[in-house]
């Protein structure tokens, strides 16, 4: 995992990332209670693969993030 910065404010980018906390806070955190960071990474890591590989996203026409990228370098 790594913490990646925006490059400046812009005003959209807190909706998505609101909406990212929110399904990680209902999806992972409500569910489980750690007793290590180890883990709370490990769930993390494997929620974060589902999120970006398996689950259709709303804001990406319903596309998950790898095919919107996929399709995104081939256009």
């Amino acid at each position: 995992m790594s913490c990646v910065l925006s490059l400046g404010y812009l005003q959209y980018q807190n909706g998505f990332i609101e909406r990212f906390n929110r399904s990680y806070g209902t999806e992972v955190l409500d569910l489980y209670l750690f007793d290590k960071l180890e883990q709370a990474s490990k769930v993390t890591e494997e929620w974060l693969t589902i999120y970006n590989t398996e689950r259709p996203h709303e804001a990406l026409n319903n596309m998950t993030p790898i095919e919107f990228k996929t399709r995104k370098q081939v256009a």
